[in-house]
Parts: C-alpha cells; structure tokens; sequence
C-alpha cells in the first residue's frame, strides 16, 4: 500500500515523477510526511518550488526525519520555505480547525 490517494492524471511529467519519488522514499515514515504534503501540494507549487522540493527529497530519509521532528537541526541548505511547509504540513498546533 502507497497510500496514494491522488491521482497523477493531468499533472506534467516533472510532477508525476515527484508525486511518486514521494511515496517511494525507502522507509514508511518518509513515504507519509513527504508523500502526504506533496499529494496535498503537487499541483500548486511553482517551479521553483519543485526545485527545492526535489532538492530536499535527496536528502536522506534518516536525516529528513531527524530534522522533521526536532532532533537534529536543519542544515541551512535545506532550511527552505519548502522545508518549513512539510513541517507545518504535519504540525498539530498548524493543523487546520
């Protein structure tokens, strides 16, 4: 199970490819925190976003992580508004209500 619920119909190519990188990180907690906010997100983020994105995806899932949940600090070269939406993205105090 991917837990993709999105679609990839009508997306471009670039799109398509980050959607499914995504959900198919190598371990299941980056598989949810990535692959959730960039189903949420895909379709509207511009194209220098995408760079940022596809930027912090190459980063390794075990450092992802750490940053993701506070226990190391972001290196600065991946402190990205970016960065900061899929934290928010899984924040329950930023959680709508």
């Amino acid at each position: 199970m991917s837990g993709l619920n999105r679609s990839s119909d009508g997306l471009d190519p670039r799109r398509k490819r980050i959607l499914f990188r995504s959900w198919h990180r190598g371990t299941k907690e980056m598989d949810l925190l990535l692959g959730g906010f960039v189903e949420a997100w895909i379709a509207d983020l511009a194209d220098a976003e995408l760079d940022r994105l596809e930027h912090l995806m190459n980063a390794e899932d075990a450092d992802l992580l750490d940053w993701l949940t506070g226990r190391k600090p972001v290196p600065a070269e991946y402190d990205t508004d970016i960065f900061r939406a899929v934290s928010d993205f899984h924040s329950p105090d930023k959680a709508p209500n």
